[in-house]
């Protein structure tokens, strides 16, 4: 698999100092050019770089006014900036790391310098991003883990609340899956949990869908702007796909393959509510759903 370019924007007034440190980065990176500070901001905004290259001295706006506004914005304040620039002052280097920058060259400034320290700041954004994504993700089935589960649930559950449009969710559980880890042993009981996790993923068809691990052999599907129809049709959906993987369970007291149970809940958010109510109906569900016999949809009703 290739890995995908890191973008750089380059934002200098001076074409000779576009062009030459376009021609120093492209081959390793993805060059994004502006001519001024207000350019380099709207084009910040669009590409969401992963680091800037900021001249100080620009018209229309300068580098400092630019990375105030940077800074002030939760979209791209943490976009790190380093400037290059032709003041080359101490007081000029500590006002432009006062003001947020991560690193500060001067012109005119040595080809190497500059390769070395963007290619020392990319590494540094690179290695906080895989971090950051390790964080929300569950190490065994590489799906989003509860964490991950909740902030999502919060985020739409207030979009969907402004909107007035439904939300839907979904709590699956294996059958039987202890019985299945004491007879064919942990390591294959975590083979089953990533298979299972593969096929609920499949399942979805949006990209503001998710599923979740949410502890044990449980999963959690959350689905924005879902009505009842829709999400009935994915849980079914999620239970067949787990079905036809044909994956043997002979100690299973329902069918010698290994299945799911799923509970579902549907409304549209309420304001004094914040996700925990409607959680707690598709939990129910779930209960009923291994209840009455397993491997099975039941969907709350009101």
């Amino acid at each position: 698999m290739v890995e995908e370019k890191q973008v750089i924007i380059v934002a200098d007034d001076e074409k000779s100092n576009r062009v030459l440190l376009n021609e120093l980065l492209k081959d390793r990176y993805r060059i994004i050019l502006a001519k001024d500070g207000k350019q380099a901001l709207a084009r910040a905004q669009e590409f969401l770089p992963d680091l800037i290259l900021l001249d100080v001295i620009m018209p229309v706006m300068d580098g400092h006014e630019t990375i105030k506004m940077l800074k002030n914005d939760d979209k791209t304040r943490n976009i790190p900036v380093i400037f290059i620039s032709g003041l080359d002052s101490t007081e000029d280097e500590q006002t432009g790391l006062d003001l947020g920058a991560a690193d500060y060259i001067s012109k005119p400034f040595h080809p190497a310098i500059v390769e070395a320290r963007v290619r020392n700041h990319l590494r540094s954004v690179r290695q906080r991003r895989l971090l950051e994504r390790l964080a929300h993700i569950d190490g065994l089935t590489e799906i989003p883990n509860r964490r991950s589960f909740e902030q999502s649930l919060e985020k739409e559950w207030f979009r969907c609340m402004r909107s007035k449009a439904p939300v839907s969710i979904i709590m699956v559980d294996v059958d039987y899956f202890k019985l299945y880890n004491d007879h064919y042993g942990h390591t294959a009981g975590d083979c089953v949990l990533r298979k299972v996790a593969l096929g609920l993923s499949k399942s979805l068809n949006r990209s503001c869908d998710i599923v979740a691990r949410y502890g044990g052999e449980e999963f959690v599907a959350l689905l924005p702007d879902t009505e009842i129809d829709g999400g009935k049709m994915i849980a079914e959906a999620m239970r067949a796909t787990v079905e036809s993987l044909d994956l043997t369970h002979c100690k299973s007291n329902i069918f010698e393959k290994v299945t799911i149970s799923i509970g579902g809940a549907t409304e549209i958010p309420p304001s004094e509510s914040f996700g925990e109510k409607l959680l707690n109906k598709a939990d129910q569900m779930l209960y009923k759903a291994k209840e009455t016999g397993r491997n099975r949809v039941v969907w709350y009703e009101e």
